[in-house]
């Protein structure tokens, strides 16, 4: 049984993890952000974040989403006030967040966990912003948001925001999170960081040939425990970091192969297997939603 039922007047979405496929530095805007390309890919795995509406125009927390992290700093806490605050919106809602993402793995977890917060209350406090006014908001927040917001595996450059929708074929991913929380900001400035590489085009990702991750190496270097793990995976593919985080995973074709691969793996290794998605679970469960009312 769920801690947040429906009826008392909890409502449930999906706030879907990410893998970033390839990712480089192109340079850096004037203002310092660097300058980006990656492929994002969603996968049928995440959190799940809990919405009760308010009518005393209150935003709290229930519970810690992220350990540590205070409730006014809290990414579900920011969105729920952004939006609020942009919409002109008098009603309060109670957020709270199952979380299934590790923290600081490059998996996403806040940045997703944020834009199912503007996506989900936009429709419940009939906001009805739409995607655009969301994404900028979500941008705000965090680089990583407008991808959520949008819920399409997307080629993403500039700081991450400027996203083109991105075919992928189906895929299953074995995923390892080798518990190493790597600080991004450490990572941006280390020497070691390629900040200059060329710029490339979507074709170049669908062909194969641009498959790296700019802070792979890095990352590497500094945490052993993440070059363990990327050693254990080579034996049954071709490991990737994804993000800026320590979060690894192996691409494959089907389901079966993934889990062949997850069986030989050592003990010990926080690893498992998950689908990628053909869009973002937060849209199917908008659409099944709106299906409702209409029926309703």
């Amino acid at each position: 049984m769920s801690a947040f039922p429906a009826a008392e007047g909890w409502s449930a979405w999906p706030a879907p993890a990410k893998l970033n496929l390839t990712l480089q530095i192109v340079g850096r805007r004037a203002d310092g952000y660097h300058l980006l390309q990656t492929a994002f890919r969603l996968l049928e795995w995440g959190d799940t974040v809990y919405l009760r509406l308010r009518e005393d125009g209150e935003v709290r927390r229930v519970g810690e989403s992220v350990p540590g992290v205070a409730e006014a700093d809290d990414l579900v806490v920011r969105a729920a006030m952004l939006l609020k605050k942009e919409a002109n919106i008098g009603q309060g809602v109670d957020i709270a967040v199952e979380k299934c993402i590790p923290a600081g793995g490059g998996f996403g977890g806040g940045s997703s966990d944020a834009a199912t917060v503007l996506v989900a209350l936009d429709r419940l406090w009939g906001c009805d912003l739409g995607s655009d006014r969301l994404a900028s908001l979500g941008l705000r927040l965090g680089a990583d948001v407008p991808v959520f917001v949008r819920g399409e595996n997307a080629w993403a450059e500039g700081v991450g925001e400027i996203l083109a929708p991105l075919a992928l074929p189906t895929a299953w991913y074995l995923l390892v999170d080798p518990g190493v929380h790597v600080p991004t900001a450490v990572l941006f400035a280390s020497q070691d960081l390629t900040r200059d590489a060329a710029p490339a085009k979507i074709s170049d990702f669908v062909s194969g040939s641009l498959l790296g991750n700019a802070f792979e190496p890095v990352v590497r270097r500094r945490e052993p425990a993440i070059e363990a793990v990327f050693q254990a995976l080579s034996h049954i593919g071709t490991p990737r970091l994804t993000g800026s985080g320590g979060g690894c995973f192996v691409e494959f074709a089907d389901w079966t192969s993934a889990e062949v691969a997850l069986a030989s793996l050592p003990a010990g290794l926080h690893a498992w297997v998950v689908e990628g998605a053909a869009r973002s679970p937060l849209l199917d469960a908008l659409a099944q939603v709106r299906g409702t009312e209409k029926n309703a």
